[in-house]
């Protein structure tokens, strides 16, 4: 046996072995794409088909959603959406609601808008007879409800169940 014998079979290998890396490397990369917003750990989403329904059913004025303006209005330091600043106002961003717990009277309508890349809903917790029930809110989309009656009204996001918040509501 010569010494280039062995040299084929050394090729052999070594393309071998790159191609069995590059085949490999392309799997993993195909098995990482998707989206390009990151979820949660935890995070839930129905799947074909489902929905995680809110519960309707309680007196007050019905809920409306406005798409999205036609072109958002930025901060200008930030660059971002601006989100509202009024004392009814609950913004949407970083998969939470902000403030968490708002207080207001009777007869205050409540403004949610949302300025996260992602879809969000109002929807009153299941079982609490909450009238909250909007649709999905894309990026800059709100909601607006107003309370007609004093309690405590829980709710959540229906695409993400950990968002969850309250309105309370006084005389």
């Amino acid at each position: 046996m010569n010494a280039n014998s062995s040299r084929p079979v050394r090729r052999s290998r070594t393309a071998c072995l790159a191609a069995v890396a590059v085949v490999g490397a392309l799997g993993l990369l195909s098995a990482c794409g998707g989206s390009s917003h990151p979820k949660p750990a935890g995070a839930l989403s129905p799947g074909p088909g489902q929905t995680l329904p809110g519960t309707p059913g309680v007196s007050g004025t019905g809920g409306t959603v406005s798409p999205p303006p036609v072109t958002p209005s930025t901060s200008p330091t930030t660059g971002q959406p601006s989100a509202p600043a009024t004392a009814n106002a609950v913004t949407i961003k970083n998969f939470a609601f902000s403030p968490a717990k708002l207080t207001v009277k009777v007869g205050t309508k409540v403004t949610w808008t949302n300025t996260d890349p992602d879809t969000h809903t109002v929807t009153s917790k299941q079982g609490s007879g909450g009238p909250l029930k909007s649709a999905g809110l894309a990026t800059n989309a709100t909601y607006s409800y107003t309370f007609t009656k004093p309690g405590t009204y829980a709710y959540y996001c229906s695409i993400h169940p950990f968002m969850t918040a309250t309105v309370e509501v006084t005389p």
